[in-house]
């Protein structure tokens, strides 16, 4: 089973036609691309009592993520303006102030240890977000330690709400020290250090401790530099693209379950992904941007599911 923690809100996508309420949030859309993938999954997230919270939650059950140890909060769901231009690419605005997921307690914590996890995966605002991001923190500290299973960091940053470069760059710094597995985007890493480049961020990290690092490019592809400092590049899959919105996510969502079909996640992480020989890195990679093709083709963070992926991928080779 793979735990993926963070927030599960609200996108309201705006259109040249109107606006419309879907459930979203980058872990809980890496939670469903888990599960269409047919992976066993459960979210680690905070759902709010109110009619978005509500429409949240069945979005979730709808798609077989597992809720048992989602918190049902008393505070709003956050909400997330995605507006989108002529080309389909979202641009976001949040609302946030004293929204449920930002407000975890170390009590509402489970215990990792002797459940059937194998992977621990969070990011995006979630890792950002006072107070609640200190908890979570503590929690990945706390996993690595223990080395019982492959903790999994997707940044996701959002530079319009945490717009003090250098304490992300400390933040950041920290928390990929803690990840065996960290994605980023180029435009995630062009914000953060504008003055390096993407290779020398990606090797900094394997030095403090990652074991694989991505870093997606958009219509370039992708690059994944592998325990061994072995490079893997993977062209972008073409296709025409309809909106954006969920694409990371569903990349990521795509690199943890091909990771799980190969056994690659669970205890003694490290071993475990320097096991993965260059011929699984290059099948990881090309389902992660399959996954992400197919999202980008649809409208709203509607990642495929497996039969629809193999069939795919079995034409191809």
């Amino acid at each position: 089973m793979i735990v993926v923690a963070g927030e599960a809100l609200i996108d309201l996508v705006v259109t040249p036609e109107g606006q419309r309420a879907v459930p979203g949030g980058s872990p809980a859309n890496v939670a469903v691309t888990l599960a269409r993938l047919d992976q066993p999954v459960r979210l680690l997230a905070r759902l709010g009592t109110d009619e978005y919270g509500r429409q949240v939650a069945e979005h979730l059950t709808d798609n077989r993520v597992d809720l048992e140890w989602a918190v049902r909060a008393e505070q709003p769901t956050s909400v997330a303006v995605a507006t989108l231009d002529a080309t389909g690419q979202a641009s976001y605005d949040f609302r946030l102030d004293g929204a449920a997921d930002w407000q975890w307690t170390p009590q509402e914590l489970p215990e990792l240890a002797g459940s059937p996890a194998t992977a621990l995966h969070t990011g995006s605002l979630a890792l950002a977000l006072a107070p609640g991001a200190e908890v979570l923190e503590g929690l990945l500290a706390q996993e690595r330690r223990r080395d019982g299973l492959t903790i999994s960091i997707d940044f996701n940053l959002r530079p319009s709400i945490v717009t003090d470069r250098a304490a992300e760059q400390t933040r950041v710094r920290w928390q990929v020290s803690l990840a065996h597995l960290v994605k980023a985007s180029d435009e995630d890493l062009a914000w953060l250090y504008p003055d390096r480049t993407v290779p020398d961020v990606m090797a900094e990290w394997r030095e403090l401790g990652v074991s694989c690092a991505v870093v997606t490019r958009g219509a370039e592809g992708a690059l994944l530099l592998a325990p061994d400092g072995s490079m893997h590049q993977e062209p972008a899959r073409p296709t025409t693209v309809v909106d954006t919105v969920g694409a990371g996510d569903a990349f990521t969502g795509g690199l943890l379950a091909a990771l799980a079909d190969l056994d690659a996640l669970g205890d003694r992480p490290a071993e475990r992904l320097a096991a993965v020989t260059a011929p699984q890195w290059a099948t990881v990679l090309r389902q992660a941007a399959l996954v992400a093709a197919l999202t980008c083709g649809r409208r709203g963070a509607d990642p495929p599911r497996r039969t629809e992926v193999q069939a795919l991928l079995n034409t191809a080779s």
